[in-house]
């Protein structure tokens, strides 16, 4: 004996809307990343939590084509250096001026190092309440890993910041032996700072330990144990980063040097109009430069 059952084509396609939804909230099935062809990856979120996702191309900067910011850069590679032959090394607060090279400097640092066994995973900053999954993921790794999260600040309260300071801590989230972090930010506390954190505990609602509070904000920085800072160029400094620039553009298009004192009066305006003397500002000038000289080559 056999029954036949109806299902009300109402119920099914709900059934169907509701089993969808669960799909989408399940975790992505992301095959495990070769990282010896992969040398970097982005943790994409995905629900309650993510995956990395492997990068297939690296931005073609190197060392050399950052210019301006030679201590910072001797800075940087040594810590990586220490870290990557396994001798004590520190997590990196890059901090400063829009523009100067800080997240260039260290996707340079990959494009150097990465024969050398160097990896890099970048986190956007709210996802850092994701560390302990990541750096779970590449723990037993033999490569040597930092964990980057790029243009970084906080709000008071922010998960993301009270679990970026246990990783610094070195509590239970703390990245393994083979990680290192290295933020940048504008923010040289990663948090804002106000006229009133500089005020008396009474005229700031009252507080009796206004001390206390204007000590937890600039205690995340604090934990980093190299400081990087990048200041504006003076108007030498910016000239000085466009010729570079302008005789380095006009080598790689095989043209002599356009550089002359009509270039260098351009560039200042350039400067001016954008408002900013930033190592970007100059390259995007020479960049135009170099670029119009071609074009009135073929007039």
């Amino acid at each position: 004996m056999s029954s036949n059952v109806c299902i009300d084509p109402a119920l099914s396609e709900q059934l169907r809307r509701v089993l969808n939804s669960i799909e989408m909230l399940l975790p992505h099935h992301a095959g495990k990343i070769d990282w010896k062809e992969c040398h970097a990856a982005n943790w994409r979120r995905h629900s309650f939590s993510g995956y990395l996702d492997p990068v297939p191309e690296i931005e073609g900067i190197h060392l050399d084509d950052l210019l301006g910011i030679e201590k910072q850069k001797q800075l940087l590679i040594q810590n990586t250096a220490q870290f990557l032959n396994k001798f004590p090394a520190n997590n990196v607060l890059l901090w400063g001026t829009r523009g100067t090279g800080k997240s260039s400097l260290v996707r340079a640092l990959l494009n150097y190092y990465a024969p050398k066994g160097l990896r890099i995973i970048q986190v956007d900053k709210d996802d850092l309440v994701h560390l302990p999954a990541i750096v779970d993921s590449i723990k037993h790794e033999p490569y040597r890993f930092i964990i980057f999260s790029d243009d970084v600040s906080f709000e008071v309260g922010e998960i993301g910041y009270k679990m970026l300071k246990s990783a610094l801590d070195g509590s239970v989230y703390a990245p393994p032996e083979n990680t290192r972090i290295y933020i940048t930010s504008n923010r040289r506390h990663l948090m804002p700072e106000y006229e009133t954190d500089n005020r008396g505990a009474m005229l700031v609602n009252n507080e009796i330990h206004h001390g206390e509070s204007v000590e937890e904000k600039i205690s995340l920085s604090g934990r980093f144990g190299l400081w990087i800072g990048f200041h504006p160029f003076s108007q030498e400094q910016y000239v000085e980063v466009v010729r570079q620039w302008v005789v380095k553009l006009s080598q790689q298009s095989h043209i002599e040097s356009t550089w002359d004192h009509t270039a260098e009066k351009a560039a200042i305006e350039w400067g001016y109009s954008k408002g900013d003397n930033s190592g970007r500002i100059a390259y995007q000038f020479a960049t135009d430069w170099v670029g119009s000289k071609l074009l009135d080559r073929l007039k």
